[in-house]
């Protein structure tokens, strides 16, 4: 299992995060088990059950996305609902002919992979999102190309050519104020990704990706949402709005000493705010707890949680946190948005439930030596929070 700590190990822990974590590319050869994480099988299936409209499932060919009617054709039930059906012919031609296959967001429908998404979550402190890219041949699917964000790479089958090229611009961005400017000398690196291999992977370093290898791959594409310097500062003004310098209007029609008094005060604001050394720490609480995670039902039980040992419940909100509270004798649980307090006696478990992993009730209660109707009640709380959810019934 791809969980925080298996990411952490397998990337290098706090190494990989002073060192190597938007700075530079990193290979790790054969760091993955992807033996049971995403098959061929697994794509099959999806395909085949999912309703995966464009650009959710889609197929491109030197930089250009091949037209949905060449693999796919409309289809509409009794009830007027119309989506593609994807034919299996025609797609295999499209993909011996050359074209990729992607499969954007295949956490949301494969629960392996969403746990190593979750996990590599939990390791970095930002959403993820897991593509699938499958290929055939030598020709490319996308061109040389750069994303605008970090990207790891865990190679499931086959093997596939990376051609990496560095960064032409600093930390390029989805809404920039200029392109980089595509790269004119050789490669820095020259890699053949095979099972099991993993690719870290920097935003805006350009690459060329071709399965030139005289075989068929597949590859998972973890994909981490950047936070920028701009995303602080939205942040900063958010908690200024506490102020009455950012709530009062700008005085416009005013004269310019009113004026100069008026961005006077803005400034002093923001300096301060700026000048707290734990400005970047209070920021990642903030947004750490207020994410809503990956929330899921916990059907059957909508009138609360019965007390039964056998119940399985796992935290979906990846980047929750725990904190004592000294001389209070109370721990304060902060998860989607909401904080709770309870009692130093639900530390364990609530540390347990850190872990990302299911775990049942017995476990649960045997982790802190309570009772289980006690741990079911203070569970149905975080579930109620939709910081939690059951993953096993028990029935």
């Amino acid at each position: 299992m791809l969980d925080a700590a298996s990411w952490a190990g397998r990337l290098g822990g706090d190494t990989f995060l002073a060192q190597t974590y938007h700075r530079s590319y990193a290979h790790f050869p054969g760091a993955a088990d992807v033996a049971r994480l995403f098959t061929w099988d697994d794509l099959n299936r999806i395909i085949a059950t999912q309703r995966l409209e464009p650009p959710r499932l889609r197929l491109s060919a030197d930089g250009e996305t091949v037209p949905l009617h060449r693999y796919a054709v409309p289809t509409t039930n009794r009830r007027a609902v119309t989506w593609s059906r994807i034919q299996p012919a025609e797609l295999h031609t499209q993909l011996k002919d050359g074209a990729s296959l992607v499969l954007d967001a295949v956490e949301k429908i494969h629960p392996a992979v969403g746990a190593a998404a979750e996990g590599l979550e939990r390791f970095l402190g930002t959403p993820v999102q897991a593509n699938a890219y499958a290929s055939w041949t030598e020709r490319e699917g996308f061109g040389l190309h750069w994303d605008d964000h970090d990207v790891v790479v865990v190679h499931l089958r086959g093997s596939k050519r990376w051609r990496l090229y560095g960064a032409t611009r600093q930390a390029p961005t989805f809404r920039d104020v200029e392109s980089p400017d595509q790269p004119e000398d050789d490669p820095v690196a020259d890699i053949v990704l095979s099972a099991g291999d993993v690719l870290y992977l920097p935003r805006g370093w350009w690459h060329a990706v071709a399965a030139d290898q005289g075989t068929e791959s597949l590859h998972l594409t973890f994909g981490m949402v950047p936070h920028t310097g701009a995303d602080l500062m939205l942040w900063a003004v958010d908690q200024l709005r506490a102020t009455f310098a950012l709530r009062a209007d700008i005085p416009r029609f005013a004269s310019l000493p009113e004026q100069s008094d008026f961005i006077d005060a803005v400034r002093r604001e923001v300096v301060d705010i700026l000048a707290d050394p734990r400005l970047i720490e209070r920021w990642a609480e903030s947004i750490d707890t207020t994410d809503l995670g990956h929330a899921i039902p916990s059907l059957p039980y909508v009138n609360g949680l019965p007390a039964a040992p056998e119940i399985s419940v796992r935290l979906t909100a990846p980047r929750a946190r725990v904190t004592e509270n000294d001389g209070h004798s109370t721990v304060t649980f902060s998860a989607a948005g909401t904080a709770w307090d309870f009692a130093d006696s639900a530390s364990p478990v609530l540390r347990t439930l850190l872990l990302g992993r299911p775990a049942t009730l017995r476990d649960l209660a045997a982790s802190a030596g309570l009772e289980v109707k006690a741990v079911a009640e203070l569970v149905w709380v975080l579930i109620e929070g939709q910081a939690v959810a059951v993953v096993g019934t028990g029935l």
